[in-house]
Order: structure tokens, then C-alpha cells, then sequence
């Protein structure tokens, strides 16, 4: 078989000089990996293939390569130890060429202890599975050593060789195998699956980091619910995300929830993002959304889950920080979990209090016809709710005023102006200069006024400062 090579070299012309060049010299040199799975994988389905990224293997030793290259193109030698040099393009594109290698022992279930140059079959042969095992010559022969051509056309991620070798040599390899799968639509094969049952726990020997970037690349799939599946079926889940896991069993009102207990509640809400949205960390808000509903049924007894939200919230924390995610990306999941069913009452909130929730985060830079830009948290949480809500007995029927509601609350805005106009008109520093002190009972003054502001009620800087005043002087307000 062939690949549309000259697709492939129209978008990357530096990388066919690299090939003409390697070859010019005497060497061996191919394309290897995605480019080739993927590029065959659109012919054998006739979709349009956009090649990306791509990868070169050569016979030359990596001296070799950067002696040929460093004159005239930026050489990086980071990985030169392993057989990779990296040829960076005038456009900044990086290619990176290894030379063909066999691998020593792996000592740490990561990376191998020594490696040794070796032939193309030989190279083909140490990696993971026969999808990625592919090459491809500088006129797009396809050289499968492997069986990756079968196993593209039967839907299989599979192994090369011995699948017990191969995970123990790259634990991180079993998280890979539920990654390609959902980015193809493939499944795992049998006894590769069942290779991975055995090896799961080990899966723990893998930094944090490395786990949350395999995470995320399932989330960013359009089957990140197949994923949740998947890691469950192979013993991952309970490993990698016990606090998910963990969801099984869990009943629901069935009045509600006839679709089963949270973690078949929790894979139907991701499943209404796939396709829809491909945003992972919208997906994994929605995969946490209900994580704090086991803690919060124990809490009551077993009565009910009230308080799951902010126990879920706080869970949050717990769960990407071990994950290493960013603060921001933390806090952003974490607001979507703790207001998803705040958001869900909408309608039924006070009309400052829907403004504040809407304006959470907001950019007051980008234009209000801009709604995602302008208020992004919000726009998670309206995503958050039609997922969920998606996923139980109430459908469009409790998302729908929510939605309807927002678009009355952006006109609303319009007219009152938002947050940043409720602080011109009454700040905290005003309540001082009246004589209020500062404390918690300042705090519920001002929210008390500024959400009057934000309702429409107050709408000049004297009424501000006459309810102020008057709330003040309550005797019933609180200190």
C-alpha cells in the first residue's frame, strides 16, 4: 500500500529534504508513526487527511544527522543520547530524526537503561503497538513489519510482540492503549486488554504528570466517555481516579436518575459532550461534577446527597492538584462542580444574584456579543448543565428555562451596566468613609446593595449611598 506522500511533503518540504538529503548520503530514511498510521487509516476509510505532526527514522547515527543538518537548519542534540536529533524548519517546525535503535533493559517501567543503533526491522519491532509501527518510504511505499495494516483495517490496538514486555517496558503504555483507542475508534485487543488488567496497579510507578497528559488527550477525544469506560474495564480507573471509581454502586432516585447509579450517570454526561465539545477540561469538570456524592450520602446517613457540590468542589482540589494540573485550570473545574446545581436554579434566584453568578470570571474587556469570551465561567457551568441534564429524566426540561434565562439576563446587563458599574457606585472604601467598620458585617452591606444595583433597583451613586446608610442604622443587621 500507499500513502498520499505528496500531500504529506506539499505541507512539510523541509522534512522531505531531510529524506533527500539522508538518502544522498548513503543512509536509510522513512517516515514512522502517526503520520503513517494516520495517513493510511484515511485512505483504507476515503476521509480527507491533513498531515500534522510527523517523524523520521534514519539509519544515520545522530552525529551523522546533525553534521548534515546543523549548517543550515537550527539543530537541537537534547535527545542525542537516545538516537534523536531534532532538525528545526525556517518556519519553526521541529522534526525529530532518530536513528534506528534497539532498547536495553527498562529499569524504571519508563524509559530503557542504554540504547544500541540497530536495523529498521529491528526499530519497528521495540514499538508499542502495530498501529504506530508503521513506516513509510520518500515515494509513500508503506513497509509494515508488524501487522499494523491488518489491525488498521479489523479496528485493534494491539501490541508488538510479547504485550506483557511491552507494558512492563513502558507502564505508561496501558494508559496509551485507552488514549488510541478513543482517538480512533479502535478497541483493545484481547490479550493486550488482559495484559493490562494484570500490570494496572503498576501503573502508580508513572509520574502524576505523565498520567494527567495521557488523561487529558482521552478527554480531548470525541469518546472520552468510551475512555471512562475503558480505564474502568482494565483496572485503571480504580488506580489512577479511586474517587470516580468509586461512584459505582452508588444509587440515585430512580424518579430522576432512571438511568442507573452516579457512574453511569457520570459516563452519559460525558457522553453528551463527546462530539459537541472538545474541550478536556470541560470534559473532566463533567467526569468530577458528582464526585462528592458517596461523602455526602454517608454524611447524611444515607438519606440523601444534599451538600455533594461543595464536597465534590473540594474533592476537586484534592484530585488535580495530586494530578498536577495549574492553579487555573483547578479553579475552573472546581467552579463548574461547586455551581452546577446553583446554575440549574437560575430562574428561581433573586436578579442580582443571577447577575453576580453570570459575571463569576467575567472579562470585562471582551464584548458582551463575544459570550464566552465574556463570561467564560458561566458559559462552562450552561455546558455543565445541559450535560447533566442531558444524562437524567429532565432533559431540555431543566436546561431550557436556564438557557432562556440568560439570554433576558445578558439584555439585563446591558442596561445595569454589571459588576464593575455596581463598584464605581459603592465600594467598600465608601462604607468606611460612612463609619462602617470593617468586618463580615460590611461584606453583607455591600452585597445587599450591590446586588440591588445589579437587579436594576438602584441606579445612581446617592441611592447607593442612602441604602447603605439605612442598612446601617438597622438594628436587626447583623454584626
Amino acid at each position: 500500500m500507499r500513502i498520499p506522500i505528496e500531500r504529506i511533503w506539499a505541507e512539510h518540504p523541509v522534512a522531505k529534504h531531510i529524506v533527500e538529503e539522508l538518502e544522498a548520503a548513503g543512509h536509510m530514511a522513512v517516515l514512522v508513526g502517526g503520520v503513517v498510521r494516520d495517513a493510511l487509516l484515511a485512505e483504507l476509510s476515503g476521509q480527507a487527511f491533513h498531515p500534522k505532526d510527523l517523524d523520521l527514522a534514519t539509519s544515520a547515527p545522530p552525529e551523522e544527522v546533525r553534521r548534515l543538518f546543523a549548517s543550515r537548519y537550527k539543530v537541537l542534540t537534547v535527545g542525542e543520547a537516545f538516537g534523536v536529533v531534532v532538525v528545526v524548519g525556517p518556519d519553526g517546525r521541529q522534526y525529530e530524526v532518530a536513528t534506528f535503535r534497539t532498547e536495553g533493559e527498562y529499569t524504571d517501567g519508563r524509559r530503557p537503561a542504554r540504547v544500541h543503533w540497530a536495523s529498521l526491522a529491528e526499530d519497528l519491532h521495540r514499538r508499542d503497538f502495530t498501529v504506530n509501527g508503521l513506516a513509510a518510504r520518500k515515494d509513500g511505499e508503506v513497509l509494515d513489519l508488524v501487522g499494523g495494516i491488518d489491525d488498521l483495517k479489523a479496528g485493534l490496538i494491539r501490541t508488538i510482540g510479547d504485550p506483557h514486555q511491552r507494558l512492563c517496558e513502558d507502564h505508561l503504555r496501558m494508559l496509551r492503549a485507552v488514549r488510541f483507542a478513543c482517538q480512533l475508534g479502535f478497541r483493545v485487543e484481547e490479550k493486550t486488554a488482559a495484559a493490562i488488567r494484570e500490570h494496572a496497579p503498576q501503573i502508580l510507578r508513572i509520574s502524576w504528570e505523565r498520567i494527567r497528559d495521557e488523561l487529558v488527550r482521552i478527554l480531548g477525544t470525541p469518546r472520552a466517555a468510551q475512555g471512562l469506560a475503558l480505564l474502568q474495564e482494565l483496572g485503571l480507573l480504580e488506580h489512577i481516579l479511586p474517587e470516580v471509581a468509586a461512584l459505582r454502586g452508588v444509587p440515585q432516585d430512580p424518579l430522576y436518575h432512571p438511568e442507573g447509579d452516579v457512574l453511569t450517570h457520570t459516563w452519559l454526561a460525558v457522553a453528551q459532550a463527546d462530539g459537541i465539545w472538545d474541550d478536556p477540561m470541560l470534559k473532566m469538570a463533567l467526569l468530577l461534577h458528582d464526585v462528592g456524592k458517596p461523602r455526602a450520602l454517608a454524611r447524611s446517613g444515607g438519606e440523601n446527597m444534599a451538600g455533594h457540590c461543595q464536597i465534590g468542589a473540594e474533592m476537586v482540589e484534592e484530585i488535580l492538584s495530586r494530578l498536577r494540573f495549574s492553579r487555573r485550570e483547578i479553579e475552573r473545574v472546581k467552579f463548574v462542580v461547586a455551581e452546577h446545581m446553583r446554575v440549574a436554579r437560575l430562574p428561581e434566584m433573586g436578579l442580582g444574584k443571577q447577575v453576580q453568578l453570570l459575571c463569576t470570571g467575567e472579562d470585562e474587556e471582551a464584548p458582551l456579543s463575544s459570550f464566552s469570551q465574556r463570561f467564560p465561567a458561566f458559559a462552562d457551568l450552561l455546558k455543565a448543565v445541559i450535560c447533566d441534564a442531558e444524562a437524567t429524566a429532565h432533559r431540555s426540561r431543566a436546561w431550557l428555562p436556564v438557557l432562556s434565562q440568560t439570554v433576558q439576563l445578558v439584555l439585563h446587563l446591558r442596561r445595569v451596566q454589571g459588576l464593575r458599574r455596581a463598584r464605581e457606585l459603592l465600594s467598600g472604601h465608601d462604607l468606611r468613609a460612612l463609619g462602617e467598620p470593617p468586618g463580615p458585617r460590611l461584606g453583607r452591606i455591600l452585597t445587599v446593595v450591590h446586588e440591588k444595583i445589579l437587579a436594576g433597583e438602584i441606579t445612581t451613586r446617592e441611592e447607593a449611598l442612602a441604602e447603605a446608610v439605612r442598612l446601617m442604622g438597622e438594628k436587626n443587621q447583623p454584626p
